[in-house]
């Protein structure tokens, strides 16, 4: 006989699996991650940064493609910059750019980034991002972007941010899965999930791009990121 489990139950499962795997392979004293987590909390910002699992996967993933240029849009407390950044060159010839919306957002991030050592290759720039984005012309061009912003910017966001991007670099969007609302457009009609939508219709046509998306389960619940590579 199976046994059905609840939405709390699979949350718990979740969790432990990924506190569990973390306990192997990522430092549960990682001070300048828990300071930022800390002053979160603290200054009573929104629980929504990336779990502890994918900011190490983003890390990693900046020094898989050996990533020299990062563009990050939403910064909140700095948690996902500092992982993003510390993957970039040793040598200090890296350079990320993170666009935040709110001032408080940036003032928060930026304390945390330079505790983190990082304020010399990690630069928040306050304003709303598709204004920000406009206003960039890198030279060369990013090697990656991570999307973590207001979701019914997706299109908007992504489509500068090929702009801004090289040949062969690649995007990131997170919270694309949002606990598989996303895929029942009749029932979940609210402007996240249209926003990933519209996303997503734009991307099947797009022939400049080869895109996945890759669900996730952990203590953030059902979710997921897209992954596109520029042709």
């Amino acid at each position: 006989m199976s046994t059905i489990q609840t939405n709390t139950d699979l949350k718990e499962i979740y969790t432990r699996s990924d506190h569990y795997h973390n306990s192997f392979l990522l430092d549960p004293n990682d001070e300048a991650l828990l300071n930022a987590e800390k002053t979160r909390e603290e200054e009573g910002l929104m629980p929504i940064a990336v779990s502890p699992a994918m900011g190490k996967f983003l890390n990693l993933i900046v020094k898989s493609i050996s990533a020299k240029r990062v563009l990050e849009i939403g910064t909140l407390a700095g948690y996902s910059t500092i992982c993003l950044a510390r993957g970039l060159p040793k040598d200090g010839t890296g350079k990320l750019i993170s666009l935040e919306l709110e001032e408080k957002n940036a003032e928060i991030s930026r304390k945390n980034i330079d505790k983190a050592g990082l304020s010399s290759i990690a630069q928040v720039i306050v304003g709303p991002a598709i204004e920000s984005l406009k206003t960039l012309k890198p030279d060369p061009p990013f090697d990656l972007t991570f999307i973590d912003a207001d979701k019914e910017s997706n299109l908007e966001y992504f489509i500068e941010a090929k702009r801004l991007l090289k040949k062969g670099g690649v995007i990131i969007v997170d919270n694309v899965v949002r606990n598989g609302q996303v895929s029942d457009p009749s029932t979940y009609t609210d402007s996240r999930s249209e926003g990933v939508r519209r996303l997503l219709k734009f991307l099947k046509d797009d022939k400049e791009v080869e895109c996945t998306t890759i669900q996730t389960v952990g203590e953030k619940n059902h979710d997921g990121f897209l992954y596109a590579y520029i042709i």
